[in-house]
């Protein structure tokens, strides 16, 4: 890593570093490449997986800005906002939630947590939240500084510039980890839902030279789609590091073709390989992002398109309030004993 290079302040809220482990099991049943975990979904802060360590940097700047209001957005079960909502309670904040969606009785997941740590929700159709999210966002500041109330917006998924250096830093935590372990490993997969985790993942890449391979799985949207969006992320980042660095665009590296029913829906074939994954290696994914991901990881494996000598390590970004919504649709794979 270039030591020339100083990072913007961030506070520590995550619970680091998190372990990284083989998964010889699954490595076996597969019969391809070496795989590994790194466990991200134990980073702390109520189950929060990833999206902490974005907000490390974004939180940080807002207590600088003197903030009283977390602003953010998502779909129903975002994670992003239940963690958002989570970390403001902690600090003695308001949270104000924009979620695509309306409730539904009994509160599930990431809503029901929500509600606990008491977030404003404002519930927005999937038009207006497509149209007009950041204006919606606005005008709730808006309503807040007529009050002389400081508010401070997060964009959907803490992906911008600011968040993403939560993963740079993360990838250098990571091969420090690997250095420990004495493994080499080749390609580092993830679940891509808005961009910020893997566009930090590219930066840190570059920080380390490192000459691997990261390769995002998208959940939703498409490879064109998240090629602009973390373009657009890194223009952000490189702009706020000390001094600026210019990142290789070739290092965006989308696998496409995952989504299946959409974005938050799952396939039979889907839950069934989230499922086999727990039972063999005792590690819980969830259906919207990782559980994804890992069937599309595993499908790549089985079609042979990764050499059996590689080391593959899978981020764990978190996500398990996300099961529950989907309660009666796993129910329906599992194995009976």
């Amino acid at each position: 890593m270039s030591t020339d290079v100083r990072f913007p302040d961030s506070l520590p809220f995550a619970n680091l570093p998190t372990p990284i482990r083989p998964l010889k099991r699954w490595s076996s049943f597969l019969g391809g490449p070496e795989l590994w975990i790194k466990r991200d979904d134990l980073t702390g802060l109520g189950l929060t997986g990833n999206k902490v360590r974005k907000l490390e940097f974004i939180v940080a700047e807002a207590l600088r800005q003197k903030a009283k209001v977390l602003i953010t957005c998502g779909g129903l079960q975002s994670n992003h906002a239940r963690t958002t909502a989570v970390l403001a309670a902690q600090l003695g904040l308001k949270s104000h939630l924009v979620l695509r969606g309306e409730a539904r009785s009994p509160l599930q997941g990431n809503l029901l947590v929500d509600r606990l740590v008491g977030a404003e929700i404002k519930f927005v159709t999937a038009d207006e939240y497509a149209l007009a999210v950041n204006e919606i966002m606005s005008e709730i500041a808006q309503g807040y500084e007529k009050k002389d109330i400081r508010a401070y917006i997060i964009p959907e998924g803490g992906s911008i510039g600011l968040g993403a250096l939560g993963y740079a830093k993360a990838f250098i935590e990571t091969l420090q980890q690997l250095d420990s372990l004495q493994v080499n490993i080749d390609i580092i997969v993830c679940a891509t839902g808005s961009g910020g985790t893997q566009a930090g993942l590219i930066l840190g890449k570059s920080l380390c030279n490192w000459q691997g391979q990261i390769i995002g799985i998208n959940v939703c949207d498409d490879r064109q789609y998240f090629t602009r969006k973390i373009n657009q992320i890194l223009d952000e980042a490189e702009a706020l590091l000390q001094p600026t660095l210019k990142i290789p665009r070739s290092d965006i590296n989308i696998l496409d073709g995952y989504v299946g029913l959409g974005y938050g829906k799952c396939k039979t074939e889907e839950l069934e390989v989230l499922h086999h994954f727990a039972r063999t290696e005792g590690i819980i994914l969830e259906p919207v992002y990782t559980g994804k991901a890992m069937f599309g990881l595993a499908d790549q494996i089985r079609k042979s398109n990764f050499r059996k000598n590689q080391k593959i390590l899978f981020l764990h970004t978190g996500g398990i309030f996300g099961l529950m919504p989907f309660d009666g649709a796993l129910e329906a794979v599992l194995v009976p004993q």
